[in-house]
């Protein structure tokens, strides 16, 4: 079956970095659009970055661009997101999740909408201290 295992969350200060990590499996992963999203405490869903099936385009929220760098490895099936400059309003449960349509290549930064999504993750959590 289709699992997607996030990992590298951990508890930094401002200003550091981190790597985390989507390990998938049941799926041919190069196929799928894949995204990274975040849940912060007491707040919805927010998508931050996604990638299309060949490492390009990719697409960043407003408050990742310039700060988080999105790749895939096909062959290893994983997903990854390179995180800088973190910032206290980055805290929160970080999921990767794929995309519902088999193919499907973005041109323009997607609108988020959950039901896009056919498997998430569970999450791995990123703190971020003043």
């Amino acid at each position: 079956q289709v699992q997607l295992v996030e990992s590298g969350g951990d508890s930094v200060q401002a200003g550091g970095s981190l790597r985390l990590s989507c390990a998938a499996s049941g799926f041919v992963m190069s196929n799928y659009f894949m995204s990274w999203v975040r849940q912060a405490p007491g707040k919805g869903i927010e998508w931050v970055s996604g990638i299309n099936q060949n490492g390009e385009p990719t697409f960043y929220s407003d408050s990742a661009d310039g700060r988080f760098t999105i790749s895939r490895d096909n062959t290893g099936k994983i997903l990854y997101l390179d995180m800088n400059k973190l910032k206290p309003e980055d805290t929160a449960v970080y999921l990767c999740a794929r995309y519902k349509w088999s193919g499907a290549t973005l041109t323009t930064r997607p609108v988020f909408r959950e039901s896009d999504y056919a498997y998430w993750g569970q999450g791995t959590q990123v703190t971020v201290s003043a």
